[in-house]
């Protein structure tokens, strides 16, 4: 049980910093989140196909056809984080992509089931008056930064739901079964979509490739693959209340790398963030069934 706990955190805070990597970066939105997927899914490429040795997973067909949903919407939301982290300040983006419990009880209810309980529901409730005063502030000081957060809601509700189909793989006697061929059915087509905006082919500079190796392989291959093997593992409304921590993370990278002071509205959401993280924390516990 501690070992995963330490994974999910470690993969929180590996995700929190990809806004770092992502600004630093001069690849083109869309063309940045196909390398970062794809890459992760190639370096992965030998964990599979060892894991597959060992366990034997069902046949090419079968996992390609497994793994084209959560890979397409995975794609999506790179793309979305990627266009919103360069919209709004890093504080907003990492808080309002990371408020998943908002809309995850939800999915976790329609696909699986699982009941909403009344702590998450009233946890829910005091995140969305945070988001709406942080919406609100943000129109009224730059219309660029709402367009931003809207962006990053976007994003976050595709994680919410790609994050909820890994928990329907968990009978799966290992993440790598499942994780890798979806980085690699995500970057093949983010891939294809970046090219109608771009061209991979151009002078990269050893910072960008740094930045660029950086999103794949700190926030994609530690990051996305822990908060996956926490989702099969420990309740979906748990996971993604812990990895509401990513906007603590990402404000104070923010205000030391970027100087973004966040706006006082920015504080209030984030006292009530937390006191969300509060409720749904008491007496949680890593899920067993």
């Amino acid at each position: 049980m501690l070992v995963t706990w330490i994974i999910l955190l470690a993969g929180v805070c590996a995700s929190a910093v990809s806004f770092i990597f992502i600004r630093e970066s001069t690849e083109p939105p869309v063309m940045l989140a196909a390398f970062r997927v794809l890459l992760a899914g190639i370096v992965l490429l030998p964990v599979y196909l060892h894991a597959r040795k060992t366990y034997t997973d069902a046949p090419l067909p079968v996992v390609i056809k497994r793994s084209l949903l959560p890979g397409g919407v995975l794609g999506l939301h790179f793309i979305a984080w990627v266009i919103g982290a360069r919209m709004t300040p890093a504080a907003n983006a990492s808080l309002i992509v990371n408020v998943m419990p908002v809309v995850m009880p939800f999915f976790m209810f329609f696909m699986f089931r699982e009941q909403i309980k009344p702590r998450e529901l009233m946890a829910t409730g005091i995140t969305v008056i945070g988001m709406l005063l942080l919406g609100y502030s943000d129109f009224s000081i730059s219309r660029t930064h709402f367009i931003g957060d809207i962006v990053c809601l976007v994003s976050m509700i595709l994680f919410a739901w790609y994050l909820a189909i890994a928990r329907h793989h968990r009978a799966l006697p290992t993440v790598w079964l499942y994780i890798v061929p979806v980085y690699l059915s995500a970057g093949v087509l983010t891939f294809i979509v970046a090219l109608f905006f771009s061209s991979p082919i151009h002078h990269y500079t050893p910072y960008n490739l740094a930045m660029i190796a950086g999103v794949a392989l700190v926030s994609t291959v530690i990051g996305h693959s822990a908060l996956n093997y926490a989702m099969q593992r420990i309740r979906g409304q748990t996971v993604t209340v812990v990895n509401m921590l990513q906007f603590v993370i990402g404000g104070i990278f923010g205000y030391l790398i970027y100087a973004e002071i966040p706006t006082a509205a920015f504080y209030i959401a984030s006292v009530l963030v937390v006191l969300s993280i509060l409720l749904v924390l008491k007496g949680a516990g890593i899920d067993q069934n």
